[in-house]
């Protein structure tokens, strides 16, 4: 087995570092293993815990970064890190996640087998037998990304490992030969939807995806984002899933369009009821950085303000 890097962002993730990297060094492969962790200019102490714990261990090598610069961009940062080193073998981990002892060597083996990104079976961390995610697939018309399994309860049926649609960005591993067919993580997203994006761009370079039942990794959802209801989540969701449909629908869009706004208006109506007028705004917001994007990219930026 060649040598993997293990690439985690962190953003203010002061609670999450140490038990995500302790569970990486008690891998069966750990010798195999170097970490990367690109700090995305956190402010609440986690940039200068990671120093004082883990800076002197060869094995973790970290970079900070002067501003936040978002997820997709940091993991490319990391990826380029490693590809300096020589390393051809890259597993983007959330560093809110912790890992079976076996689960880098299970992943590793099902992508040598099978020349294709590897997406683990994973767990939600505060209940060990629920599944978050056993793979993706895309709806057939409008290819919105599903996770398989979602709040179910493992079982029989999700151990087997299968190719599936899109793998989820908490937990993804391929090599250096499928980067130079699809190119990095596209820097347009900054959070969400970058990983469903290289997903379809590398399916439609005839890479495969595979589910690897196998490896195991366990997720404290929505640990490093704060949960699904702040108003950059609202903002970013709606952006980014507008950017990734026309990137990849074609003729479809005009479907795609009919549901975004069914979707769009369902939830605010559930935000109005709520009396949260922010989330409405950042929806508003989010579809018209859309439009920004499409015809007037010297004005586009991937922040949301």
């Amino acid at each position: 087995m060649e040598k993997v890097a293990i690439i985690l962002v962190n953003y203010n993730g002061a609670a999450y570092n140490d038990k995500c990297l302790e569970s990486i060094f008690e891998s069966t492969v750990a010798d195999r293993i170097q970490v990367i962790i690109v700090d995305n200019h956190s402010t609440d102490g986690s940039r200068e815990e990671l120093h004082q714990r883990w800076v002197a261990d060869e094995r973790v090598h970290v970079i900070e970064l002067e501003e936040n610069v978002g997820f997709a961009k940091a993991n490319n940062v990391g990826i380029r890190r490693a590809m300096e080193q020589g390393i051809t073998h890259y597993l983007l981990l959330n560093n809110d996640t912790e890992i079976a002892t076996d689960a880098v060597e299970c992943m590793w083996r099902c992508h040598e087998e099978n020349n294709c990104i590897v997406t683990p079976k994973i767990y939600y961390a505060d209940q060990r037998d629920v599944l978050w995610s056993a793979g993706g697939r895309f709806t057939p018309i409008i290819k919105k990304p599903v996770q398989i399994g979602l709040n179910e309860k493992d079982s029989e049926q999700y151990n087997q490992s299968v190719d599936c649609d899109f793998a989820n960005g908490c937990a993804i591993l391929f090599d250096k030969e499928i980067v130079d067919k699809t190119g990095l993580l596209d820097e347009s997203f900054f959070l969400y939807y970058e990983d469903t994006e290289f997903s379809a761009r590398a399916r439609k370079e005839g890479v495969r995806i595979r589910y690897c039942a196998d490896a195991k990794v366990y997720h404290k959802v929505n640990g490093s984002t704060k949960g699904n209801h702040s108003r950059a989540n609202v903002y970013y969701i709606t952006r980014n899933w507008l950017i990734y449909s026309k990137m990849h629908l074609g003729r479809k869009m005009c479907l795609f369009w009919m549901y975004f706004w069914l979707n769009r208006l369902a939830w605010g109506a559930i935000w109005l009821l709520q009396r949260k007028p922010q989330m409405l705004k950042a929806m508003a917001q989010g579809i018209r950085d859309y439009f920004v994007w499409m015809h007037k990219p010297d004005r586009y930026s991937d922040k949301f303000q």
